[in-house]
């Protein structure tokens, strides 16, 4: 066999494992991406930057836990009350993590952590969705959706529910610019 050959044969199985990664995570966890790099601080303490992150589709997980409703059940996922989401704002762009804190429909008061103190601020709402909030309270002191008055997180910018994380392993994925 060339050496051409055992090149060529090496890229295609490579390759062909690649893909057979890729679907048996997609049907797995029922998303795309099914794993992201936390790539700010602003989920610290509970996901740092660098961690990998395995999500899992909203219809697969039963639905989004909020805050509130996991402070009532007494449901924690990573460190804290209720699901943590990755979205994309306006369903196009950068994925974001954040903490779902509340559902509001459109023209509800907004609601905000504030020293793990749930109030409502006088915004109101321009859409229904999900109010988001890192857990770094000093990187977010108030949610993003207030802070640059951006919609609150329609579901169908929603990629999935996080469930797991793999410490460090993002910072490969932080290094190499795509």
């Amino acid at each position: 066999m060339s050496k051409l050959t055992r090149t060529l044969k090496d890229l295609v199985s490579s390759i062909a494992l690649v893909i057979a990664v890729a679907a048996v995570g997609i049907v797995a966890t029922g998303t795309w991406p099914f794993l992201v790099a936390v790539e700010s601080g602003s989920m610290e303490p509970n996901l740092n930057k660098g961690d990998v992150v395995l999500l899992v589709s909203v219809g697969r997980t039963g639905g989004i836990t909020t805050w509130i409703e996991g402070k009532e059940k007494d449901y924690v996922s990573f460190g804290n009350y209720g699901d943590v989401i990755v979205y994309r704002p306006d369903g196009k762009g950068k994925l974001i993590i954040h903490r779902a804190i509340a559902y509001v429909r459109e023209g509800d008061l907004i609601p905000i952590l504030v020293d793990g103190k749930l109030i409502y601020t006088g915004e109101r709402a321009r859409s229904s969705g999900y109010i988001t909030q890192g857990d770094n309270i000093f990187t977010n002191p108030v949610p993003d959706q207030i802070a640059f008055k951006i919609d609150p997180v329609k579901e169908e910018w929603i990629v999935g529910v996080a469930k797991f994380r793999v410490p460090l392993v993002g910072y490969l994925r932080l290094i190499i610019p795509i």
